[in-house]
């Protein structure tokens, strides 16, 4: 083969593999009323990072109505929420091996369930296989000042998700 064929072939390659995080990543948001939200952080060594889509609040009635207490909750708008650990972790003290998980939520006014599934890629909740749910742990609401969109916070070991006048965190520590 000779050698600037190699060059080009190699090359085409290289633009390949440099374009697969852009495809893995949430759908363009263009057109979209939630926008897409990425927050990315360090925890005890580990790389945090929570891809979600963004609902605004817009003077609705947001826990308990918008969305029902009580039913699985794909935690934002649009695609499911994914959380991508670099390392093992514990979540609140529950084992997850490092990866890509979807992030779904059962709220509750005293409480929470939080489920990471092994299946990253799905379209909110709607055909999540509850045998492939890898670790289910539950969290307390708390109240916050109003956050018009919701977004998630990492500061310090926690991971926050804040929306409307809610709070609800969780821990995060290398395994």
């Amino acid at each position: 083969m000779k050698a600037s064929k190699l060059i080009r072939m190699t090359l085409a390659l290289l633009m390949v593999l440099a374009a697969l995080p852009v495809l893995a990543g949430r759908a363009d948001d263009a057109d979209r009323k939630s926008k897409n939200g990425k927050t990315e952080g360090k925890i005890d060594g580990v790389s945090v990072m929570i891809e979600y889509g963004r609902p605004e609040a817009r003077d609705r009635d947001i826990f308990g109505a918008l969305v029902p207490y009580g039913k699985m909750w794909r935690t934002g708008a649009d695609e499911a929420t994914t959380l991508t650990v670099s390392h093992d972790v514990t979540l609140d003290g529950h084992k997850l091996a490092a990866g890509t998980y979807a992030l779904f939520t059962v709220p509750g006014e005293k409480e929470w369930q939080v489920v990471l599934n092994s299946e990253a890629k799905q379209w909110g909740a709607y055909k999540r296989d509850p045998a492939k749910d890898v670790v289910t742990f539950n969290v307390t609401p708390a109240s916050g000042d109003h956050v018009e969109a919701m977004d998630f916070v990492i500061d310090g070991s926690k991971v926050t998700l804040r929306w409307a006048k809610t709070t609800v965190s969780f821990t995060v520590a290398k395994a």
